[in-house]
């Protein structure tokens, strides 16, 4: 942009301003002007300091405040009781001033008025008075003290107060406060913007738009209107959207709606019942440690009240149950099958579901977070979410299986997805998903076929297919993120310049 072009560019506010910074002695204190509103002052400053016309620093001091305001109406508490002291005859019964400073305040106002030489304590017989001294007579008649003249400039910066005062009334709590003020200063006027004022600034009246007024009465053809320049400088916007994560859950949430299911969920405490052993996790799995799992204190435990139910697992992990599985073997503990404890995945939910509902069609999802005792790293959480759904049907097999995981990773945006063996405790067969992404295969959930060890307690006749994936691991991949602590860390500007959609 040309010099002629910055001079027609400049808005009213800009030319007043530019003129005022000319005639003042610089540097100056930006809101020390006069004749401006501080918005006007503010954009017009902001707008010459953009286009190189003036050059601008920032001045940071520390602002001694008054913090109660009331402390001017009411005066400190020596100062009531030199009132009443003076209205006395200036010496008064220690209990009288009591009475008229009650809830402590007559201790406080004595102690103040010692240490400022204005009364001093006599003795008659039992009783004590408090008596003013020539230089308290002066006080209560009217002479201010230091600090009250002090309170009285408040608020000042703190390289112009008292020291000692400021360090009395600091130790007086909730009288005074201090803050940080910033405020800009115009240092001075630029090369460019001496050019500009000698080029001459005409102060006119401007229009930024036309009205339906303007053009019914003509008047638009006698009027100012002010130069756009369409190339100048914007402050980018951020309008408000959501969090990337947010956005990653409801798109898998459209997916699996749309391709037939329902999500559930359930509560994040649940008995270890629930979370293994009705899944068929043996009781000395390693996944039941300490070192695994979050185990409550309070409650310590949570009983299972559907004893049928309990029996029918319980035989299962000892024998089979019919099953035509061995079981575990060994001796199946009530009570460490009813601890408490955050659950670890969110299996909980859909074998919850088929419990209640055990014939086809079922096609259910859940969305939502799990606990695992995880020490925290690039690749681990102790708290994650996790992708998780279940097809009951009659028709159920292994190729749909295959086929719901894989048209849900293409729907993701992944083209290359291969299945490979696996083994999980509850699912038979089992199998891993992999997807290939920036030239290698990543592995992204499990998934199978639930066992009849897990299913027949609940009377289920058809299979049930089954798969989890991991919801962060997703949004690693998609975003190419290194590091998964980087998907909850509040990073504004990271947020900021996130694309909408």
């Amino acid at each position: 942009m040309n010099k002629s072009e910055i001079h027609e560019g400049l808005s009213l506010n800009e030319k007043r301003l530019l003129v005022a910074l000319n005639d003042s002695k610089l540097p100056i204190r930006l809101h020390g002007l006069q004749d401006f509103l501080i918005h006007e002052l503010d954009g017009a400053a902001s707008w010459l300091s953009l286009k190189g016309l003036i050059e601008m620093d920032v001045i940071t001091s520390e602002v001694i405040f008054l913090a109660d305001r009331n402390i001017l109406i009411e005066g400190l508490p020596e100062r009531r009781a030199l009132n009443a002291i003076k209205a006395a005859g200036n010496s008064m019964d220690l209990s009288e001033l009591a009475e008229k400073l009650p809830n402590g305040e007559d201790k406080i106002a004595i102690g103040w008025l010692k240490r400022k030489g204005l009364a001093d304590i006599s003795k008659e017989g039992d009783r004590k008075f408090i008596c003013l001294t020539e230089e308290g007579r002066s006080a209560a008649s009217g002479k201010r003290m230091p600090d009250e003249e002090f309170l009285n400039r408040l608020p000042i910066s703190k390289e112009d107060a008292d020291p000692s005062l400021l360090r009395d009334l600091k130790g007086r709590q909730g009288i005074i406060g201090e803050e940080i003020t910033k405020e800009r200063r115009v240092s001075s006027v630029t090369e460019l913007g001496k050019e500009i004022i000698a080029m001459g600034i005409e102060l006119r009246e401007e229009v930024s738009g036309l009205t339906v007024e303007m053009l019914q009465s003509g008047k638009w053809k006698d009027i100012e209107f002010r130069k756009y320049d369409v190339q100048t400088f914007a402050p980018a916007v951020a309008p408000a959207k959501k969090h990337p994560l947010s956005r990653l859950a409801d798109e898998i949430r459209n997916i699996f709606v749309q391709m037939g299911f329902t999500e559930i969920d359930e509560e994040y405490v649940q008995p270890a019942f629930w979370n293994m052993d009705v899944l068929f996790t043996p009781q000395d799995h390693p996944a039941r440690d300490l070192q695994d799992t979050f185990y409550l204190e309070d409650p310590a435990s949570i009983r299972i009240d559907d004893e049928k139910l309990v029996k029918k697992v319980k035989d299962i992990h000892e024998t089979g149950g019919g099953t035509g599985s061995a079981g575990w073997g060994g001796k199946w503990s009530r009570e460490k099958a009813e601890q408490a404890l955050l659950r670890t995945h969110t299996t909980v939910n859909t074998i919850k579901h088929i419990s209640k509902n055990p014939n086809p069609p079922v096609k259910v999802f859940s969305l939502s977070r799990i606990f695992r005792n995880e020490s925290i790293d690039s690749t681990h959480l102790p708290e994650f979410t996790q992708i998780e759904g279940i097809i009951l049907d009659e028709k159920g097999d292994f190729d749909m299986l295959v086929s719901v995981v894989k048209g849900f990773y293409a729907k993701m945006g992944f083209d290359k997805v291969r299945i490979r063996p696996a083994y999980f405790p509850y699912t038979e067969p089992s199998l891993e998903v992999e997807v290939f992404f920036n030239g290698k295969w990543m592995e992204l959930g499990g998934a199978g076929i639930f066992r009849p060890e897990v299913v027949a307690p609940f009377g289920v006749k058809y299979p049930v297919l089954a798969w989890g994936f991991g919801f962060e691991r997703l949004a690693m991949l998609k975003w190419n993120i290194r590091d998964i602590r980087d998907l909850y860390v509040s990073d504004m500007d990271l947020l900021k310049k996130n694309t909408i959609f």
